[in-house]
């Protein structure tokens, strides 16, 4: 498990961006996840639910994301102790989900953006990640390196998102820096890959929550 050094330092805070072995918390909260930018209320859900973060001010609750080469992002407030855990994939990173999460927390929990502590964790990197035209035009320029003349891009998602928190009113950020694709060519590797592995790829959890 990898933890956030900006994170560890908030007692009241369990929090990890899981690799395949990491055994987790029980009982960490997850919805069913679209590829969208919708944000959802930990406390109001009943049963289950879809979208792609969740907010929890709610002592005792740890709410998780799932991620297999997409990029997790969890956030916590100091002062409030409201938390979040974030989906991005390029979806939800070029629908800028981070921010959708960002204005929820200040809308639902009074949260301050310059207060807020934000943590990127492992996910496929600029280094691996080949998109089409149709998915790199959709990106600023400075997120996406050309490699053919047909539009083909390599994007770097994490950039993308930490340029987007840091828009949100974030400056105390930690980005993890691994590449889940590369890390996950052999049996027994540190990643689950959804481009390597396919449909046998597992999922990572990355989660937050308040003790």
């Amino acid at each position: 498990m990898i933890t956030a050094p900006n994170l560890s330092e908030l007692e009241w805070l369990v929090h990890g961006f899981g690799t395949r072995d990491t055994e987790y918390p029980a009982a960490i909260v997850t919805v069913r996840q679209i590829h969208s930018c919708i944000v959802l209320v930990a406390e109001d859900l009943s049963e289950g639910g879809e979208g792609d973060a969740l907010v929890c001010r709610q002592r005792g609750t740890v709410v998780g994301v799932r991620t297999a080469d997409c990029v997790p992002v969890l956030i916590a407030d100091p002062v409030t102790r409201a938390v979040a855990a974030i989906h991005a994939g390029w979806r939800g990173t070029a629908g800028n989900i981070v921010a959708v999460a960002v204005a929820r927390l200040c809308r639902d929990a009074a949260v301050l953006p310059q207060n807020l502590r934000a943590a990127v964790g492992p996910s496929i990197g600029p280094c691996c990640y080949e998109t089409g035209p149709e998915v790199a035009q959709q990106f600023a320029p400075e997120f996406q390196s050309r490699t053919t003349t047909s539009g083909t891009a390599h994007l770097d998602l994490r950039s993308a998102n930490e340029n987007q928190l840091r828009a949100a009113g974030i400056s105390s950020i930690w980005k993890a820096g691994e590449c889940t694709f590369c890390t996950s060519d052999y049996e027994g590797s540190r990643y689950y890959s959804f481009r390597r592995q396919r449909e046998n790829a597992g999922r990572m959890i990355s989660y937050i929550g308040i003790k």
